[in-house]
């Protein structure tokens, strides 16, 4: 296997693995919707942010096929398939694809983006595609109108920004280091 091969699967389980000690953080219940406030979805946004398109998507699949096998990794030690039926359903799969699109937006510009340029890549390929794939399914799912689940998800704003904040710093602190690998 080659040098390089070995990296990158490292950096993936790596980062899988900081995708489960997130979710061991107990999240913070909302009541007015079951969906609550979580910090996984912050390593979501730093796998695509760190790993790239590939790899940040391996990482957050490898977790996603963990959590339907049964393993209890979501916020509070939730797991198995009916998770994915659930409310927080659409959230998770919206976690699939943010790394995907994060990873794809910054290997084509993100060498040349400012930190509020990248900040507001995360928002939008981050943030946002996630709150928004989440109302949906939550909408369908627990028969509410559209409107009234993306707007339950304004709560989520504020600290989903933080959160996004904090993914570009620690990226971009990860970058500088040339040992890493992380372009």
């Amino acid at each position: 296997m080659k040098r390089q091969n070995i990296v990158h699967l490292t950096q993936t389980a790596l980062m899988t693995a900081i995708l489960i000690v997130l979710g061991m953080i107990p999240g913070i219940p909302l009541g007015f919707i079951p969906v609550p406030i979580v910090l996984q979805n912050m390593g979501v946004m730093m796998a695509g942010e760190i790993l790239g398109p590939k790899e940040g998507t391996t990482s957050v699949a490898l977790l996603l096929l963990l959590v339907a096998v049964g393993f209890p990794f979501l916020t509070g030690g939730s797991g198995g398939i009916a998770v994915f039926a659930g409310p927080t359903g659409g959230y998770l799969l919206a976690w699939l694809f943010a790394p995907l699109l994060i990873g794809s937006l910054r290997q084509h510009f993100g060498s040349r983006w400012s930190w509020w340029q990248e900040f507001l890549m995360i928002v939008l390929a981050g943030v946002l595609f996630i709150d928004i794939t989440g109302s949906l399914w939550l909408s369908w799912q627990s028969h509410i109108k559209l409107t009234a689940a993306l707007m339950s998800n304004l709560a989520f704003i504020p600290g989903d920004l933080i959160k996004a904040g904090v993914a570009v710093a620690v990226a971009r602190q990860l970058r500088r280091v040339p040992s890493l690998n992380l372009g």
